[in-house]
């Protein structure tokens, strides 16, 4: 798509346009505040001229091969002249009125009698349902709301959000910094988000791109996108809405799209190197960061402050937030200590207050930090505003004479957000300084372009795809629906999982001379296509010592699948070990509509589904991911020995759950779920062991 025609027009129409108040009107005056020296075509038939432009009754008046036209008009009056835009060559369209897939079946008919103008013609389109298009720096305006100070626009940061309030919102503060482009992407008919971040990956203007977004409409393209804007060096920061089932209804109502699982979202985002926000705070204190001169290098800060409480305020943000202020050094303290005298805690935060010559320790105490080994970033914290009756203004130029002597990256940080003073925030600016705010945003921004800046994990070799899952469906004349757990285990045991001793049985003797064979305690189960869950239907007995409870229990589980009248056609018993001394683990693989394959790891067997501590990262697996993934799991305490009990073996977890990861992304295009539940993770030394297991088929396999 051109978007070249979107974002940087030589020529635009404004279908609508108007003395009254409205879009119509308000583009043109933008028009004329920005500058914009471009042919410009009003077109409206009941208008000769509109703010002293010559105004086209329609657009056959109107030369071919305009770049860009922006419909002002009600969404029924849209598609005939869209239709002959495209038509007529031209680049580019914004529609600005909603009114269409999000509204109801004609809406969508009309969007897609658009999408469908626009792609023969070869156009790009933001919208509908959008607020539109600015280009400060190319002095552009398909945007409709009003700027009061389209002077201040310029800057780095492109905008690229679904929702068109979320641009006003962040349009209406230039004091730290300005921007490229901003895009109010509405409904995506046509151009999606995916696409303005590539062509924002290789904009001039642009350094951050920022995203609020509520669905993705082409994940593949989106991912590939986010990999070249990092490969440009320029971190995509994403505010992404959709976490709560409330949300996602309103999502489809607002934009026609559906928002995904926010936690595989979130993994997607990491793998390529997308800065994932919370809330608005968070977005423009990245922002505001992206803006040094410098990047970090690591996520290690160091914090001076003048006040005890605020470095133990920051203390206490820092450890709720998982952020690293190491301890000062030996060498670092002493250095401190000899100009500034005793200094309280483990002197990070540094309180730089001492005996009150801040002269002569504020800039001591920034020395130190900008010579400290275990320091990858220096904040200061002092608290000012425009208004403020303290003006420290020797702080900010203590601040600035050690950025510019340091490599590290430094920053100057309010404790709330938003409140600084704009003399001390430009003067900052001019030496590379960013100004940010609140303990746990700025502390936060910071660190989030830590981990940005920091090399990614690298993509492990690619497991070959073997077929057996496609072998095993193919295994008689029968559709299967999930593959049972003899079969799974079978299946994953060629794959390298440790899987349980077992043997199928048809028998009462067969039963007992199995358990023989394997040593009591055994299990008993029965094993079916048809009953992917067993326990609750009566179907496990465990623990069974000898020949009596396990004759009883094959009696028992006979008549219990008479009484259910279940499907059983190729039901068999298994007689199991029993594991014992052993921590419940699950492993499962689940599938993304948007991004395929979901690798998930977690503790407790059926716990797992109340306390819900799982880990998950999309496939195929990265060096590191694995011992990511345990790591970052509330349970992972349990694999190191507590209340004596002895460690557990995490190498053979670590390699139990390659394997599944490895056999899940070969066999992606056969897979729809894989559920190991419980993996017993036994003693250090003695291993793990896949107990339980279903594999379910892709329905277009089965």
């Amino acid at each position: 798509m051109p978007l070249e025609r979107l974002l940087k027009p030589r020529s635009i129409a404004v279908y609508g346009a108007s003395e009254n108040r409205g879009p119509g009107r308000r583009i043109l005056e933008m028009l004329d505040k920005l500058g914009y020296d471009g042919a410009v075509y009003p077109v409206n038939p009941r208008y000769e001229s509109v703010l002293g432009k010559r105004c086209y009754r329609g657009l056959e008046e109107v030369p071919e091969g305009i770049d860009a036209i922006v419909f002002c008009v009600n969404h029924r009056l849209v598609t005939e002249p869209f239709e002959l835009a495209a038509a007529r060559g031209y680049g580019a369209a914004v529609v600005l009125d909603g009114g269409f897939a999000e509204r109801d079946e004609d809406g969508r008919r009309r969007q897609q009698a658009m999408r469908a103008a626009a792609r023969t013609a070869g156009m790009a389109v933001c919208g509908p349902n959008c607020m539109g298009v600015l280009s400060p720096h190319q002095r552009t305006s398909l945007y409709t709301s009003n700027l009061l100070a389209p002077e201040k626009l310029p800057g780095n940061v492109a905008i690229v959000t679904q929702s068109g309030s979320i641009a006003i919102g962040l349009l209406t503060d230039c004091r730290r910094f300005g921007f490229s482009h901003v895009v109010s992407t509405g409904n995506e008919a046509v151009t999606t988000t995916a696409e303005f971040i590539e062509y924002l990956a290789d904009d001039p203007n642009t350094r951050v791109i920022a995203t609020f977004t509520e669905t993705i409409r082409d994940p593949e393209r989106y991912v590939g996108a986010l990999d070249k804007a990092a490969d440009r060096g320029k971190p995509v920061v994403v505010l992404k809405v959709g976490r709560s089932e409330r949300t996602r209804r309103a999502i489809t109502s607002h934009t026609g799209g559906l928002a995904g699982e926010a936690r595989v979202y979130s993994e997607v985002l990491k793998r390529h190197r997308a800065i994932e926000v919370g809330d608005m705070d968070e977005l423009t204190e990245v922002l505001a960061c992206c803006q040094g001169e410098r990047r970090p290098s690591g996520r290690k800060l160091g914090v001076m402050t003048a006040s005890g409480g605020q470095a133990e305020l920051i203390l206490d943000v820092a450890g709720a937030a998982g952020l690293a202020l190491p301890p000062l050094s030996e060498a670092g303290r002493r250095e401190a200590e000899r100009v500034i005298g005793p200094i309280t805690g483990d002197g990070n935060p540094l309180d730089a207050w001492g005996d009150g010559k801040f002269d002569v320790n504020i800039p001591h105490a920034l020395e130190v930090l900008a010579h400290e080994p275990d320091v990858d970033s220096i904040v200061m914290v002092s608290d000012s505003r425009d208004d403020s009756p303290m003006v420290p203004t020797q702080y900010t130029q203590y601040l600035a004479e050690t950025a510019r002597r340091t490599a590290k990256p430094c920053y100057f940080m309010n404790t709330r957000p938003g409140l600084f003073r704009q003399e001390f925030a430009d003067a900052l600016r001019a030496a590379g300084v960013p100004t940010i705010g609140g303990a746990r945003q700025g502390l936060g921004a910071v660190d989030r372009l830590a981990r940005w800046s920091m090399p990614p994990f690298e993509t492990l070799p690619e497991p070959a795809a073997t077929g057996r899952i496609a072998a095993c469906l193919r295994n008689g004349n029968r559709r299967r629906s999930a593959i049972n757990e003899v079969d799974a285990k079978r299946l994953l045991g060629d794959a390298g999982l440790p899987v349980v001793r077992e043997t199928t049985v048809t028998s009462r003797e067969e039963a007992l001379r199995a358990a023989r064979d394997i040593g009591y305690p055994v299990v008993l189960k029965v094993a079916s296509d048809d009953i992917p869950h067993k326990s609750e239907l009566g179907l496990v007995a465990a623990g069974l010592a000898d020949e009596a409870p396990l004759a009883g229990a094959l009696e028992d589980m006979a008549a219990r699948l008479e009484e259910l009248s279940l499907p059983t056609a190729g039901a068999v018993f298994v007689v199991q070990a029993m594991v014992r001394d052993a921590v419940e683990l699950f492993m499962g693989v689940s599938r993304d509509p948007d991004f395929g394959p979901v690798l998930a790891f977690g503790f407790g067997g059926v716990l797992v589904e109340i306390f819900d501590d799982v880990a998950l990262r999309p496939l195929p697996l990265r060096d590191g991911d694995v011992n990511a993934m345990i790591g970052e799991t509330r349970g992972r305490r349990l694999l190191g020995g507590v209340r004596g009990q002895a460690p557990r073996d995490v190498q053979a977890v670590r390699e139990c759950l390659t394997a599944l990861g490895n056999f899940a992304w070969a066999e992606r295009d056969s897979i729809a779920a894989i559920d190991l539940n419980p993996v017993m993770a036994l003693p250090r030394g003695q291993g793990c062991i896949v107990v339980d297991a279903l594999i379910i088929p892709r329905e277009d396999n089965t």
